[in-house]
């Protein structure tokens, strides 16, 4: 578990470089901005996360990466980050923030589609 990054991970590292090539600045890991969304564009008040589909739930959804041992403690573990995106989620809508989160894979496969998106949301605030 100490492996386990929680920032500066490869995929946030992915689409904060496309993003600065484009001329877009952010703030990254914004200790003041509630859950600490990966990246921060304060002036049009949107929240970017880029999550990992082991640890935010997407596995555990689809039925599939489920660990083979300690299989209650790790469920338990994952259906909490998934609560607790849930719960970050509304917070920041309810101040009135734009929330996008990225699964790793679509970083990783659809990057330019990712960007377009981030982009098309930040030219409509």
């Amino acid at each position: 578990m100490r492996r386990i990054k929680s920032k500066d991970t490869s995929i946030e590292i992915l689409l904060r470089k496309e993003l600065w090539k484009r001329g877009y600045r952010y703030r990254k890991n914004a200790k003041d901005v509630f859950g600490k969304p990966d990246m921060v564009f304060k002036s049009k008040k949107l929240a970017v996360f880029a999550d990992s589909e082991f640890w935010h739930g997407k596995y555990l959804m689809e039925g599939k990466y489920i660990p083979k041992t300690n299989t209650e403690f790790w469920v338990k573990k994952i259906e909490r980050n998934i609560e607790r995106d849930k719960e970050v989620n509304q917070k920041l809508k309810d101040d009135g923030w734009t929330v996008l989160r990225f699964w790793e894979s679509d970083i990783r496969k659809k990057l330019s589609e990712c960007i377009e998106l981030i982009e098309e949301t930040l030219n409509r605030h």
